[in-house]
């Protein structure tokens, strides 16, 4: 089967922040005195330079800037970006435009003025409402200045907007899960990302383990009783820690479980890019120190690594998106993103079905209700080489919100 050429997004990797949080694995950076925003948006720049031959004469669909907290930017160096990337590449006249923001750094005014650079989604790193939660989390805002922040961007104009929200925190009940719910829905976010707390390795949490963790039982209640809150007020469920309003879903992030293409650039940020006329699926990543990333960008010094995805790892890395999406797949998806027939995936998917967990209507391939519970075993089914030394983050490389 041909590969074809699925839609295409920008990410952008923003890598500092103020305070690195106790759970937090991602590629970020505390910040030390002034930091160098002008040469940092000039290395992004120089980076897609670079990375243009890859996608030439394509459209983006999707910009999003993650970090760190981007929202330490400026917006007149977002606005610089947004003119030289647009000026680069085309971008689709709908393109969604995510902003990743921290309450602790909003700023009376400058709102309006990320809107005006063309920013037109923001995801808020609320994580609870609660402030001794967030006091143990290590957040560097409270509840008072996270409800502030949202009105502030109401204010503004921004009526496109996803709250980030965490459950089975540290001494966290049922009660205090659900009314974290009820302060959020209280702002009338468009989009909600509810996840819970997980220990990931090389972060203090997972040397220093909080002792007052909720039990697995404990946590699944939180999870079963959020999820019929957000289903109440009109949230749909379409990804497992996503929720939003009708036509609200984020597209960025579907872009990802859908199996697109993204270009990433910044210090860290990965790339997954469809090469029609080789018919080969590149996997590219940026060294990950800003002051690497600094020296380096826009020649090869800035890659951290190639990786082309052969055609038997493929079905692993499909799934590893697609089986997370409510609503599945459908299998003339999974041929014109990965290459391959079908038929290369009929035994696991036999399996997944005779198990429950997977469930097939003439060409769509859904996950069951016990089949969402079970995420990780479904996809292992279809690890086949892709096990060697693989995992979720290594593999997919990308920032949702």
């Amino acid at each position: 089967m041909p590969l074809t050429t699925p839609p295409l997004s920008l990410y952008v990797h923003l890598p500092w922040c103020v305070r690195k949080c106790p759970y937090c694995d991602f590629n970020s950076h505390e910040g030390r005195g002034a930091l160098p925003f002008d040469a940092y948006v000039d290395a992004l720049l120089a980076d897609l330079d670079f990375d243009l031959p890859l996608v030439w004469g394509r459209t983006v669909h999707s910009v999003f800037f993650g970090g760190g907290t981007p929202s330490l930017f400026p917006p007149e160096h977002i606005d610089r970006f947004l003119q030289g990337a647009s000026s680069r590449l085309r971008f689709a006249p709908a393109c969604e435009i995510t902003l990743e923001t921290n309450p602790g750094t909003a700023e009376h005014g400058r709102f309006e003025l990320y809107r005006a650079a063309g920013v037109n989604r923001l995801s808020f790193g609320i994580q609870s409402f609660d402030d001794e939660s967030l006091r143990r989390l290590g957040r560097i805002h409270d509840s008072a200045e996270a409800e502030a922040a949202v009105k502030l961007a109401q204010d503004a104009g921004f009526d496109n907007f996803n709250l980030d929200l965490m459950y089975a925190l540290p001494g966290q009940t049922l009660a205090m899960a659900e009314h974290d719910l009820e302060r959020a829905f209280a702002l009338q976010p468009t989009h909600v990302s509810h996840y819970q707390l997980t220990l990931e390795p090389n972060t203090v949490f997972a040397a220093r383990p909080p002792r007052d963790i909720p039990d697995d039982d404990s946590s699944w209640d939180m999870q079963e009783h959020c999820q019929s809150m957000l289903a109440s007020v009109g949230y749909g469920q379409y990804e497992v820690s996503a929720y939003a309003q009708p036509g609200r879903q984020c597209l960025h992030n579907l872009n990802y479980w859908q199996y697109g293409d993204y270009l990433g650039i910044g210090a860290g940020a990965h790339a997954k890019i469809t090469l029609g006329a080789e018919q080969d699926i590149l996997r590219r990543w940026k060294v990950k120190h800003p002051t690497q990333y600094l020296v380096g960008a826009g020649r090869a010094e800035a890659i951290g690594g190639d990786d082309r995805i052969a055609p038997a790892r493929r079905p692993f890395e499909y799934m590893l998106n697609a089986l997370r999406l409510v609503d599945g797949f459908s299998l003339d998806a999974f041929e014109a993103r990965t290459g391959l027939a079908r038929a290369t995936i009929s035994a696991q998917l036999d399996a997944a079905v005779a198990q429950d967990w997977l469930a097939i209507d003439g060409d769509r391939v859904r996950p069951t209700e016990l089949g969402r519970r079970f995420t990780n075993d479904v996809i292992e089914l279809f690890l086949g080489e892709a096990s060697e030394g693989a995992n979720a983050h290594e593999v997919a490389g990308y920032t949702v919100v």
